[in-house]
This record gives structure tokens, C-alpha cells and sequence, in this order.
């Protein structure tokens, strides 16, 4: 069962995210960025694909810059439910901290396959460990990939890296300067860095 290692991380009596649950891929793919601040800020980058979510941690988050290669770290597969998924995981539990949507939108493959739907052809590039697909969110569009570091050393080690087209930037990108002044996320890491600045002095 592809959510078994979700399902088997989580308590669900004390944390409000999603039970796993697959459901059957639409025709349209759906993609979501969460900014998840656990021990640590990262991005969660979820590929809607088999009726789940292929899950990668983008530690410095996405960006629109060609010459930025993204590391992501490929994690356990969430379910499609937790797409919508925002709000705060407690102490004590896998990834406790806040979270929240930063962007979402639907995906397609650059290359289509006659008589394949779009959910098969990622499936088969997932396999291949290489991902060219098109995102049509809010905050980013365009032409991505996802590709597999070859280094034994730590078999999750992916690249997320922006194609260069009509979306892409030159410029220094930075996804935290895209983040809502209203954000919770935001608010949380503030409290925490104000906790621990009373719990660790300056002598």
C-alpha cells in the first residue's frame, strides 16, 4: 500500500491531517507547495500521481531562476487529501510545527503520449526517475523537472529545477518574498524565535 509508511508515521487521534486514503487520479493532475515549518523551514512539493501525492522536501523552497538546482528530498507518498491540508501538526508528533498552502494548481507532462493519460505518462517518468512536466499555479508556471541525483550516498537526493521559457526569471529568487504577510507559518517561526531568545539569554 503506497500510504502505509504515511499512515504508520502519524497518530491520528492527536494530529488533524488527513487519514491515508488513495482515490483515483482526475483528468486533470493537481499539484501543491506547502511551507512547512517543522524543526526545521522547508517546502513540501506534492505531484498528485496514482491517486496519491509524490512527496518532495525542498529545503530552500522552489524557484523560477533556471540556474537554481533545488535540492528535494523525496518523502513518504500523502494522501490526495492532504492537498487542502493546513494548520498546525502538535508537539511530539512526525513533523509537528505549522502548515500552510503557498501555492497550488493543476500539472501536465511537457510530453504527451497518444492513447496515455497524463497520470500514466508521470508514472512511467517517475519510474525513469526524471519528471518534465508543466505547472499551472499561482505563484509558478511553466516548464519544471525533477531529477534523480545519482549519489549512493543518499538515495532521496532529487533536483527540482525551472526550464527556461516565458515564466522564468533571471533574477535572485527567494520563495520566502513570496510568502503572505498574513502568514501563520510566519507568525509560528516569530513566536518560536521569541521563545527561544527569553529560554537562552544573552549573558
Amino acid at each position: 500500500m503506497a500510504l502505509e509508511d504515511y499512515n504508520k508515521k502519524r497518530n491520528f487521534k492527536q494530529t488533524a491531517e488527513p487519514e491515508g486514503k488513495e482515490k483515483a487520479s482526475g483528468k486533470k493532475l493537481k499539484f501543491v507547495i506547502q511551507r512547512h515549518a517543522a524543526s526545521r523551514l522547508h517546502y513540501d512539493f506534492r505531484l498528485e500521481m496514482e491517486g496519491v501525492l509524490k512527496s518532495w522536501a525542498v529545503p530552500k523552497g522552489p524557484s523560477l531562476n533556471p540556474s537554481d538546482k533545488r535540492l528535494a528530498m523525496m518523502v513518504e507518498d500523502h494522501p490526495y487529501s492532504y492537498r487542502t491540508f493546513e494548520g498546525s501538526i502538535p508537539k511530539g508528533n512526525y513533523g509537528a510545527g505549522e502548515v500552510e498552502i503557498w501555492d497550488e494548481g493543476t500539472y501536465e507532462p511537457i510530453e504527451k503520449v497518444s492513447g496515455k493519460s497524463d497520470d500514466l505518462v508521470m508514472r512511467a517518468e517517475l519510474h525513469k526517475q526524471s519528471l518534465k512536466f508543466i505547472l499551472h499555479g499561482k505563484k509558478l508556471k511553466g516548464e519544471f523537472a525533477l531529477v534523480k541525483i545519482k549519489n549512493p550516498k543518499d538515495d532521496n537526493a532529487w533536483l527540482l529545477i525551472k526550464h527556461k521559457d516565458k515564466y522564468a526569471v533571471d533574477d535572485d529568487y527567494d520563495a520566502e518574498e513570496h510568502t503572505l504577510k498574513t502568514s501563520k507559518v510566519t507568525a509560528y517561526l516569530a513566536e518560536k524565535d521569541g521563545k527561544k531568545k527569553i529560554t537562552h539569554p544573552k549573558e
